[in-house]
């Protein structure tokens, strides 16, 4: 009988629940704002939000402790003006695996935004409709499956991340261990079925999302079609 630490699994979904809530704010604004305006630094800015994907999570998980360990200006700040320390916190673990995933809310949301067709928005305005109650009611609306699969795919991102999470968060049993570095201290330790057990958990979890995903966004592919 395998021993699991369903703490683990509880803590993952909570991480990447609000890590996924954080992209659907920020994600969806900038993909937006980067969709709808024209700015000098655009495409530069476009860079820098995609540059969680390909660079590696070490990497991602370096700059963060820079910036958010005790020495660096944000956590420095945040200790000094109301005694909050991030590193080694599940909310540490949130904010990694957010960074992380942004991009794939934040590419899908953009290509969502910029398939609209501009003449339904200018339809609107010409009703006296205003550019807030424009997007709440027309661009969101036609743009929400392509947002949706892309936050679905963040989800999933984040239920996995590891690299920048174990360095800012570490490996607390109960506190910061989330399901994928559960599995890594199961693999060091040489507990393999325990190590089994939370890769069939976890993989079980992801190919969920990922369906559903993939199913979304035939749908709204298939929907593209039919409207052509």
């Amino acid at each position: 009988m395998v021993d699991l630490d369903w703490s683990a699994l509880w803590l993952s979904l909570k991480v990447a629940g609000w890590a996924t809530a954080i992209n659907l704010v920020l994600g969806v604004g900038f993909g937006a704002l980067l969709a709808r305006r024209r700015f000098p630094g655009h495409e530069l800015l476009d860079t820098v939000f995609t540059l969680p994907m390909v660079l590696p999570p070490t990497v991602l998980g370096y700059y963060l402790l820079v910036l958010i360990g005790s020495k660096g200006p944000l956590g420095a700040w945040l200790e000094s003006s109301f005694g909050i320390n991030l590193v080694f916190t599940w909310q540490a673990a949130v904010i990694a695996a957010a960074v992380a995933s942004f991009p794939l809310v934040f590419k899908p949301a953009r290509a969502a935004f910029e398939d609209v067709d501009g003449q339904l928005e200018q339809a609107a305005r010409t009703l006296g409709v205003s550019e807030l109650a424009l997007f709440f009611r027309v661009t969101l609306p036609l743009a929400w499956r392509g947002i949706l699969a892309g936050l679905l795919l963040s989800f999933a991102r984040a239920m996995g991340e590891f690299g920048a999470t174990i360095m800012v968060a570490g490996s607390i049993p109960g506190r910061t261990q989330t399901l994928s570095i559960a599995i890594y201290e199961a693999v060091q330790a040489g507990n393999d079925g325990r190590a089994n057990a939370l890769v069939l958990l976890s993989s079980l979890v992801c190919i969920s999302v990922l369906l559903l995903a993939a199913r979304l966004v035939g749908r709204r592919q298939e929907g593209a079609r039919n409207v052509a």
